[in-house]
């Protein structure tokens, strides 16, 4: 099945509240296996996990430092993820984004059968987020994520599926918990510190703020040519629901 033009030029975005790990997963894996057929748009899943420690297809076991039943005692799951890269850990005060694309040539989209560009492009996004509140986000070579002098502010990992449709994602520390990233090698990069936006500013920025400039240079970046229709969709029926609001084009 083939999207109308119209359709094929639109961004969906969905709100989620704090869902569990799999919920997550499940969305995710609902979403791709239709964005394959051609059923829905790209979509942009932004949501918050309970404290959850997920693993990446290439994660060292030497960097899980507690046992899955001392993670269990601290109220935190374990996870086997599907996407790539090492261990790392979602929690209350993170923003996760999803990503669902065709990367695919087709319908005014470019060719971006790339995953190294892929990562690259998603990495931009969060380094020009953080510069709208006068942050400095670097790249680390060898390193994917995004980097300010106090430590590493934004973890990204993710799975490019047959048909080149994207799942997993970024996280972008906003007020998390530090602390908790002492049960991992986060990343596999021992030595290594994390920070998030309320370490590094004098008071927290708003989540829903944070979430805008998101959506902003995320459409700016990936957006096909003529720009992308982005939606506000996923209303009371949740994320699991087709839905539509609000709209605006964004070049």
């Amino acid at each position: 099945m083939t999207l109308p033009p119209d359709v094929s030029s639109v961004l969906e975005i969905f709100r989620a509240p704090r869902i569990p790990y799999s919920g997550g997963l499940e969305i995710q894996e609902a979403w791709v296996h239709r964005r394959r057929r051609g059923e829905i748009p790209d979509r942009l899943l932004l949501l918050e996990h309970p404290h959850v420690v997920t693993q990446g297809r290439g994660s060292d076991p030497a960097n899980l430092l507690r046992t899955p039943g001392e993670l269990a005692a601290m109220g935190v799951e374990l996870f086997e993820a599907g996407r790539g890269g090492d261990v790392t850990y979602h929690g209350p005060g993170q923003l996760v984004g999803y990503p669902v694309l065709d990367l695919k040539p087709g319908a005014g989209r470019p060719d971006r059968r790339d995953l190294h560009r892929y990562l690259r492009d998603l990495e931009g996004v969060l380094i020009d987020t953080l510069a709208d509140w006068g942050i400095e986000g670097t790249r680390t070579a060898g390193m994917t994520g995004v980097w300010t002098e106090a430590g590493k502010v934004a973890a990204i990992g993710v799975r490019v599926s047959s048909g080149w449709i994207t799942s997993h994602g970024f996280a972008l520390n906003i007020t998390t918990d530090l602390a908790q990233f002492a049960s991992i090698v986060p990343c596999g990069l021992r030595g290594r510190d994390v920070t998030s936006l309320a370490r590094l500013l004098p008071a927290p920025p708003d989540r829903r703020d944070v979430e805008e400039r998101i959506v902003h240079h995320f459409a700016r970046r990936f957006a096909p040519e003529g720009g992308w229709e982005v939606r506000e969709a996923g209303g009371a029926g949740g994320p699991g629901q087709d839905g539509g609001a609000n709209s605006m084009k964004s070049m």
